[in-house]
């Protein structure tokens, strides 16, 4: 018995029917409904998927992560007053400057978001880039907490406790009403650099 149509969303095969009986589409026409529903993973198959997250990857451990600076990299908004004032309290309380910072809007940033999966316009969230993970919301600002000195780190063990999902809601609305509590900085240009 030969098969004359397979669906290949569910794998149906049919003997004698062309067209899948819950699609009504052929399986070449579900295969372009599918890339129109997910274009993004269409944008990273054209990219090269892996390869480009690799060379990516290997770029930017040359440029960044050398071996005589492997410190950590905090990626903040440049022109956020709270982010601004945030780095500011982390240069205070890291007396080892274990920790170095780039804003999102320059070109090492925008590198580093590539290199974290994000959008390179991103500037929803602040990032911290370690040579082997990035960390992004609640679990980039607790992660900047282990650096600092006594009491945040065990203020962040504590802070772990809190489901995740919890402490990325009260980042998020932080993080979308930022400009409008805190304001942005005069100059339009990050202060702190």
């Amino acid at each position: 018995m030969a098969v004359a149509a397979q669906c290949s969303s569910c794998y149906y095969a049919s003997p004698t029917l062309q067209l899948h009986r819950r699609h009504r589409l052929l399986p070449q026409q579900l295969q372009a409904a599918r890339r129109l529903r997910w274009p993004r993973l269409q944008v990273a198959a054209a990219a090269g998927g892996a390869r480009t997250e690799v060379s990516i990857k290997a770029a930017t451990d040359a440029e960044f992560f050398q071996a005589s600076d492997s410190r950590p990299i905090m990626l903040f908004d440049g022109v956020c007053n709270l982010c601004n004032g945030g780095v500011r309290f982390v240069l205070e309380h890291d007396p080892n400057r274990s920790i170095r910072y780039i804003p999102l809007q320059s070109e090492s940033g925008r590198k580093l978001l590539q290199r974290s999966g994000r959008s390179p316009d991103d500037i929803s969230s602040v990032v911290l880039v370690e040579k082997d993970r990035s960390y992004i919301k609640s679990e980039a600002v607790l992660r900047i907490m282990e650096y600092l000195n006594l009491p945040f780190p065990q203020l962040a063990i504590f802070l772990n406790f809190v489901p995740l999902f919890l402490r990325d809601f009260a980042y998020d609305n932080v993080a979308n009403n930022r400009y409008t509590i805190f304001g942005r900085s005069e100059t339009e240009a990050c202060e702190i650099l």
